[in-house]
This record gives structure tokens, sequence and C-alpha cells, in this order.
């Protein structure tokens, strides 16, 4: 017998038949959709992504969408599982909890910059597909010789994967050609750091310009290696 609170349950798209099963025979797959969802939003980002633009794109009308999607926030899910997919999780892992998965973060921070418009999805936790929960699965792993578990080790996996999306909207950003307003702030940044009266920030910035801190996969997998180890040691205390 069913339960009736299951049958009322909302269902993710993960749940669903692949079409639905009225009209005809299916023109396109869900598959096609996802893939062509993610070059729309890799050529012109996540905002000009509609159901619209992904039909035109397709050649066919929004409308026969809707046998395979129930709107556009299914096929962002669609979209953030596939490219999750492309997280290399056959690496083995090698028993060291903070390597493991400052690796695993250096690959997925990898997967945000080629695809920008990550950074762009609205912030939802659970927003997890068949690969996500592999990704997450693997990081837990990654985490058993430290000892983590239960809410622990899902909260450390979770500051990875804010760090993860931080530094690629950061980097992103960076990459872009600086406006009047990036300039000014940059200028008003520097002149407070050497007019001393701030010999603290004066002394933080001596190192490097602060549009530099969230560049490159070495300083990325140098900060993430001490946020793993600080919650790795943490629990030990």
């Amino acid at each position: 017998m069913t339960d009736e609170t299951d049958a009322e349950r909302p269902t993710t798209v993960w749940e669903r038949p692949d079409r639905g099963a009225r009209g005809p025979a299916p023109e396109r797959s869900r598959a096609q959709i996802t893939s062509a969802a993610v070059e729309l939003a890799d050529r012109d980002g996540l905002d000009a992504l509609s159901l619209r633009a992904l039909a035109r794109r397709l050649g066919t009308g929004p409308a026969s969408l809707y046998r395979y999607v129930s709107g556009r926030e299914d096929v962002l899910d669609l979209m953030a599982d596939a490219v999750a997919g492309e997280i290399d999780l056959g690496v083995p892992p090698t028993g060291d909890p903070v390597a493991d998965l400052t690796a695993l973060a250096v690959r997925a921070r990898a997967v945000h910059l080629r695809h920008p418009w990550l950074a762009e999805l609205p912030p939802e936790p659970l927003r997890t597909g068949p690969n996500g929960l592999a990704y997450l699965e693997r990081a837990l792993e990654a985490l058993e010789p430290a000892g983590l578990e239960g809410r622990a080790a899902m909260e450390a996996v979770a500051v990875v994967s804010g760090l993860v999306t931080l530094f690629a909207r950061v980097e992103l950003h960076g990459r872009r050609a600086p406006g009047a307003r990036q300039v000014a702030q940059a200028a008003y940044l520097a002149a407070a750091a050497t007019g001393g009266r701030h010999p603290r920030l004066a002394a933080a910035l001596a190192d490097g310009a602060p549009e530099d801190a969230f560049g490159g996969d070495a300083l990325f997998a140098r900060i993430i290696r001490q946020v793993l180890t600080g919650l790795v040691r943490g629990e030990d205390a």
C-alpha cells in the first residue's frame, strides 16, 4: 500500500521518468536538453538561460520541454549535476584526509572555472543529483582517516565546497578588465595601506596586491589545506 505522505511529496527531477507519458514520440532526451543548456550558459551566462531560449537552441517549442522537465529549476539541477560529473573521482585516496580533500577541491574548482555560471547558481545545499552524490561520497571517504563522521564531516565538506565557489567566483571576476569602480577601490585601499594609520593592513598587503588574493591553484590549495588542518585538529582537541 502506498504511503499517502510519500505519494504527495514533491519529487526531484531524478525521481521522475525521463519524459512524460503523454504526448507524441520523444524528439529529445534529457541528456540533449542538459547539454544544450550547459552550452548556452557557458556562452552567454546563466541570465540568458530560459526555457524559451533553450527551446530555440534545440529547434523546438518551449511547451515541448515540459515533457522532460517541470521548469527552469529542473534544468539547473540537471546542468549542475552534469558538470559535477566532470570532476575526476578516480584518483585513489592516499589516506591523508587533508591532501585528498584538497586535491578533490582543486579539481572541483577547475570545473567551476570552466563553467562560470556555476558560481551564479542560487545557493541550495541540497541541489544534488547522482554525480553530486558520488562527489559527496568521495569527499566523505577522504575524511574518514581523520575520524570526522556525521555532521562534522558534512560541515567540513560544506566549508570546502563554499570555498571552491568563492575562490572561483572571485578569480573569474578578476579575469575581466577592471572597470572604473575596481580601479578606484584598488587605489583607495593602496592609499589606506600606505597612509600610516593602518600598519597591520600595510603588513598584510606587503606580499601582493589584494586583487591577487584569490588567484591560482597553489594559493587555493594552501588555503584549503590550512582550513582542513584546523578542522581536523579541532576534532582531535
